[in-house]
């Protein structure tokens, strides 16, 4: 590994996992899988998920192009003293994240990441030495919450039921009466959102919203100024749920946009090639 991959890594093991809905996009998993290279050898262990790691960030980081044949099996398997075993179940990973396919002639080629990988793929967009940075990362997830928080507002106060509404009011009860630790407001916040993200019906969007909150974009920590802002506006968590309550679908996306869109930084983002 380069000086500058571990000084990164372990910048980002010290995030921590569990933290609030604003800060909860900025935490890296503690099971981040290190990518242990040493003299060209994969260290013993999860010896397959190192070996994808090291693959899937030659593929990110443009050593294999789009297009480009994998290195064949037994040449992988000799270049970093492991069994085809688990050659073949590197690669059968790499397939499961769209990173690789195998043509008819039987080559596995190498897929353009950017139009065939998930969300999943984040954390090794941000472990690689090469592609977005952790900053460019962490704007992007920022982004998309305040896009999802703000239609699934939308989508809440069109589809709702009472329940639900009078959950939400209660809800937003409670976060004016936590605080001011912003941790605490952190798992009001969270608790919060979950109610109005699972009454907009949408799967995709809970989904989503279960990644942010568990960590699985990892991100730089957004600045304190931003989240406090966000986090101690009670009034503008009471008046999103009034919305909400009173059917009032176009206010309560517009609020909810306002509201998460304070902790998105201000820096502009590099120029997407």
């Amino acid at each position: 590994m380069s000086v500058r991959s571990v000084r990164r890594w372990r910048a980002l093991r010290a995030e921590r996992r569990e933290k609030n809905w604003s800060n909860q996009l900025t935490s890296v998993p503690a099971a981040l899988t290190l990518i242990a290279m040493t003299q060209g050898l994969i260290r013993r262990g999860a010896v397959s998920d190192q070996l994808f790691a090291v693959l899937r960030d030659r593929i990110l980081g443009g050593y294999l192009p789009a297009g480009a044949a994998l290195t064949a099996e037994r040449d992988l398997a000799a270049e970093f003293g492991v069994n085809r075993h688990a050659v073949r179940e590197a690669v059968k990973r790499l397939q499961q994240a769209r990173l690789v396919e195998v043509s008819h002639g039987g080559r596995t080629l190498v897929l353009d990441w950017r139009h065939t990988a998930g969300l999943d793929l984040a954390m090794g967009i941000a472990a690689a030495d090469a592609g977005p940075s952790v900053e460019d990362l962490a704007r992007d997830a920022l982004e998309m919450r305040a896009c999802i928080g703000a239609d699934a507002a939308r989508l809440c106060a069109l589809r709702c039921s009472e329940a639900t509404a009078g959950e939400i009011v209660e809800a937003a009860g409670r976060y004016a009466r936590t605080g001011p630790d912003l941790a605490e407001l952190g798992e009001a916040d969270i608790a919060w959102w979950r109610l109005i993200v699972e009454g907009s019906g949408n799967v995709a969007y809970l989904l989503a919203f279960n990644s942010l909150v568990g960590g699985t974009l990892p991100v730089a920590d957004v600045p304190d100024d931003l989240r406090t802002a966000e986090l101690l506006d009670v009034e503008a968590h009471q008046r999103l749920a009034a919305h909400i309550t009173a059917r009032e679908s176009a206010a309560a996306e517009r609020l909810a946009r306002e509201l998460l869109s304070r902790s998105v930084p201000a820096t502009p983002r590099k120029a997407v090639r």
